[in-house]
């Protein structure tokens, strides 16, 4: 716990006090620090920026970047929009359960990986997209997607 809050304050000391306009950067680079938002941030962000813990949960849980369980080191989005759903998202879904053992919204057990399925992630033309990190895979198969899961797991062992 010393450990997150001396993290925090490092963060915290990047922004303006008192400029409600940093709420929304100031969780963003909590949560890239973190993986995730922790109570902890929150009402160290309140004191910092002099709100409410309620307005920042408010606003952190209007958009779907924020996170407020931890995530695994691969953090897996997949697109369910109409376009990615047309396309093959529905099987990608399954084999991603049965490669990776967890369901929408599961961690790994080793912290390795963790799914969320989202209703679009943006990129209707490239589907089915999967995110990883933040980094686009399109147009993919369930074969090219055992192929990026075996990647990811041999990147993480080195």
């Amino acid at each position: 716990m010393a450990d997150e809050t001396a993290r925090i304050e490092v963060i915290l000391k990047r922004f303006p006090q008192i400029k409600r306009n940093a709420l929304i950067p100031l969780l963003q680079a909590v949560q890239d620090e973190f993986g995730y938002i922790s109570e902890e941030a929150i009402s160290r962000i309140g004191a910092h920026l002099s709100l409410p813990t309620s307005k920042i949960y408010g606003l952190a849980t209007f958009y779907n970047q924020f996170s407020f369980t931890p995530r695994g080191f691969y953090h897996v989005v997949l697109c369910n929009g109409t376009s990615c759903h047309m396309s093959g998202s529905g099987e990608l879904l399954s084999e991603l359960a049965k490669l990776l053992e967890i369901k929408d919204g599961e961690t790994t057990r080793d912290g390795m990986f963790s799914l969320e399925v989202q209703s679009c992630i943006g990129a209707c033309g490239q589907s089915p997209v999967m995110a990883v990190n933040g980094e686009y895979h399109s147009r993919i198969s369930v074969k090219e997607l055992r192929e990026i899961i075996k990647q990811y797991r041999e990147d993480a062992d080195r």
